[in-house]
């Protein structure tokens, strides 16, 4: 995992972690009969809430950095006018597998969730010659929080900025309605919804005759 990916990991945790720090001392407090609930124990959330907030501060600050980073990068780019797309969908749909196919690249495919924290981006050619520049991102869920999104901004902005989106879907899935449902829902958050969409069914050869028929 590059830098990028550790910061946005560590940003989402503890912006997770920070309004339920009064919870946690509140239940270590009915643990312990009420002691420290005030004077040093109060003391002490405070201190641990001020760390917590100044260490969010700066990470959001080094993740402005990275993402002003790559909308320079974006800019080269578009000088050359390269056509820029995204390959999005739900984790484990098989986006990094797509990229390697396409451009032979030899990003990780892992069944994994959140394999891919760190946009790689490749270039491949068309048959006609024109060259394209191909985007792999960050994995979906269904109800994916706005603050996991925020974390996660300096990666999904590469969603944002593209100029067609490649939407995988897996399509040996029980639930694949729902996880297209799940992408579509970021990718609106992202107000990306209104950029031309290819979809690319995935793990047909998981799926058994009579499924393939109803397809």
């Amino acid at each position: 995992m590059m830098r990028e990916g550790r910061l946005q990991i560590e940003l989402a945790q503890l912006q997770y972690l920070l309004p339920r720090l009064t919870r946690m001392w509140h239940h270590l407090s009915r643990q312990t009969g009420g002691i420290g609930t005030r004077g040093p124990g109060e003391t002490q959330l405070e201190v641990d809430r001020r760390r917590v907030q100044e260490r969010i501060s700066r990470l959001e600050r080094e993740l402005e950095s990275v993402r002003k980073t790559r909308a320079v990068q974006r800019q080269g780019r578009k000088r050359h006018q390269w056509p820029v797309a995204a390959v999005v969908g739900y984790t484990n749909a098989g986006k990094s597998t797509l990229l390697n196919l396409l451009t032979g690249a030899d990003v990780v495919a892992e069944n994994k969730l959140f394999a891919t924290l760190d946009p790689t981006t490749r270039s491949f050619t068309l048959p006609n010659k024109q060259r394209v520049l191909l985007t792999d991102t960050v994995g979906f869920l269904r109800k994916l929080p706005h603050t996991l999104i925020e974390s996660f901004k300096a990666t999904l902005e590469e969603v944002s900025e593209a100029d067609l989106l490649i939407h995988v879907v897996d399509l040996s899935h029980s639930r694949v309605d729902d996880q297209i449902e799940a992408v579509e829902s970021v990718i609106k958050e992202l107000n990306a919804h209104g950029k031309q969409t290819m979809i690319v069914f995935n793990k047909s050869d998981n799926l058994q005759k009579r499924e393939l028929i109803d397809v």
